[in-house]
């Protein structure tokens, strides 16, 4: 695969992930993630999604903050910040294909638990949100995808639609700074990483503008689980 070729593939789908994003307030890097680690490999896939996560994520916050549930993301926050070294850490020090089986892994589970949806008594005690933030923390340092168990929480908490989408957003920003400053000072900005992230900001500017005015009117819970679908299918993949 030529340079000009994998570029077009990594622009289409950070655009693609980030129209899911505006969708569903998250998601971005479940579906990018993967892809990408099959294209550049995880450790170039890893800073580039964080940057074009932490653009979107400042985008939607000018719009969304006076919703964001402050106490439950400050006790996320800050478990999380102890769980991101952790991640950086397993980024770093564990070979590629363990990792890519791994990330395999949480996608088949938390796509699982999506379409389930399961009943389950909302956990009310603090303790939880430092469980679930550090459990993301160590996802978020190491794969980018510290969504799925700040998403589990919040759908514990029994979130109302614009809370969710934006605690969501208050969560992933401070952590996201986080993650982009360790991501830097481990080394992974590298000029690839900035070339292709430069690169993808027009398309993911459009695909902003468009998944955030279809947010409010094409929400449609089968489109939702086929996303969950083609997430199992991929996690398969890199397991395999």
């Amino acid at each position: 695969m030529n340079s000009l070729t994998s570029t077009l593939l990594v622009v289409l789908v950070l655009s693609g992930a980030t129209f899911i994003r505006m969708l569903f307030g998250f998601g971005d890097a479940l579906l990018a993630m993967p892809l990408l680690a099959l294209i550049i490999g995880v450790p170039t896939a890893t800073p580039l999604v964080a940057f074009v996560s932490m653009t979107t994520v400042i985008l939607v916050l000018i719009t969304s903050w006076q919703d964001i549930d402050i106490r439950a993301a400050r006790h996320l926050i800050l478990a999380s910040f102890f769980g991101i070294p952790i991640g950086l850490w397993f980024l770093k020090g564990l070979s590629e294909p363990l990792i890519t089986a791994i990330l395999g892994v949480i996608l088949i589970l938390s796509s699982i638990y999506q379409l389930c949806k399961p009943v389950i008594h909302p956990p009310r005690r603090q303790e939880y949100a430092y469980l679930f933030g550090f459990i993301a923390g160590i996802l978020g340092g190491a794969y980018n995808t510290n969504g799925p168990p700040i998403v589990i929480y919040g759908t514990l908490q029994r979130w109302t639609p614009i809370r969710f989408r934006a605690t969501l957003q208050g969560y992933f920003f401070p952590t996201g700074i986080f993650i982009l400053v360790g991501h830097g000072v481990s080394g992974l900005w590298t000029r690839e990483v900035l070339h292709l992230y430069v690169s993808s900001l027009p398309l993911i500017a459009l695909a902003f503008l468009l998944g955030a005015r279809f947010s409010h009117a094409l929400p449609p819970r089968s489109f939702e689980r086929a996303i969950y679908v083609f997430l199992i299918l991929i996690g398969l993949l890199l397991i395999v």
